[in-house]
């Protein structure tokens, strides 16, 4: 079991930065890889960033890449999402996710344990 709270999200003007975090909570954390994922009003759900379980390997979306960095601390269950040059197309609730299946890891289904969520918005 993993219980997953996002902090962090808030208003920001085009061209600023904001920083997510996501705490953790159970035993298999640094055994698992995780993902961010965004939803914006009236969208479906979009793979934002991953990052392995160790932390060596991570992706993102074209829409991002270049502009949010993702980490991971495992010794403090808690894995961050750095966001840079935001936009208003950014805005959306973020949430992060644990991995747990075979699947992609830009596919949401491969995930079986999310946040709340966290609203960050991006005004022009």
């Amino acid at each position: 079991q993993v219980q997953l709270v996002e902090s962090g999200g808030g208003l920001v003007q085009a061209g600023g930065s904001l920083r997510l975090s996501c705490a953790a909570s159970g035993r298999t954390f640094s055994t698992v890889a995780m993902g961010w994922f965004r939803r914006a009003p009236g969208k479906e759900r979009e793979f934002v960033s991953a990052i392995s379980a160790g932390g060596a390997v991570t992706i993102y979306s074209d829409s991002v890449k270049g502009r949010f960095t993702v980490s991971r601390d495992n010794a403090e269950n808690t894995i961050s999402l750095q966001m840079t040059s935001l936009k208003p197309e950014d805005t959306a609730v973020y949430y992060c996710a644990a991995h747990g299946a075979i699947l992609k890891l830009t596919n949401p289904y491969g995930y079986n344990y999310w946040g709340q969520g966290t609203q960050v918005t991006v005004s022009s």
